[in-house]
């Protein structure tokens, strides 16, 4: 996650059009899957070197990255062949290895739409929160 799209610039490459069409969709529920710069750390690259990027439109997640000043790498918190649980308390006992669990109230309930531009054009992967329409 990314606080801005100057910092998924660091990150992604963002060629012009690439850029126009992800800047009317951020901040907000979307991942953008794109190809990664150098600046990746390779523990969160895929062999293709591709990056899924977020900037989210939480003001509490918005609030953490302003003040930490660099991306924060996330996932949703589920076991597997499980539906994501949104409960703070629910997860701090079902990941009792956590160092922190923040209380921010429940999380969101749809998932965040993916859309891959590594190939330069949108290809919609899942279909969750956000209008897609402009990806078609």
């Amino acid at each position: 996650m990314c606080k801005d799209l100057a910092e998924v610039s660091r990150y992604a490459m963002l060629h012009d059009g690439v850029f126009r069409q992800i800047k009317r969709h951020l901040p907000g529920p979307f991942c953008f899957i794109l190809n990664s710069t150098r600046e990746v750390p390779r523990i969160v690259q895929s062999s293709r070197k591709t990056v899924g990027i977020r900037v989210p439109d939480n003001p509490v997640t918005q609030a953490i990255l302003q003040q930490l000043g660099h991306p924060i790498v996330n996932t949703t918190a589920c076991r597997p062949n499980t539906e994501p649980n949104l409960d703070p308390a629910e997860i701090d006992d079902l990941f009792p290895g956590l160092a922190l669990v923040l209380d921010a109230g429940p999380g969101a309930t749809v998932p965040s739409s993916i859309v891959d531009f590594t190939s330069g054009e949108a290809v919609v992967i899942r279909e969750g929160a956000g209008n897609l329409q402009h990806f078609r």
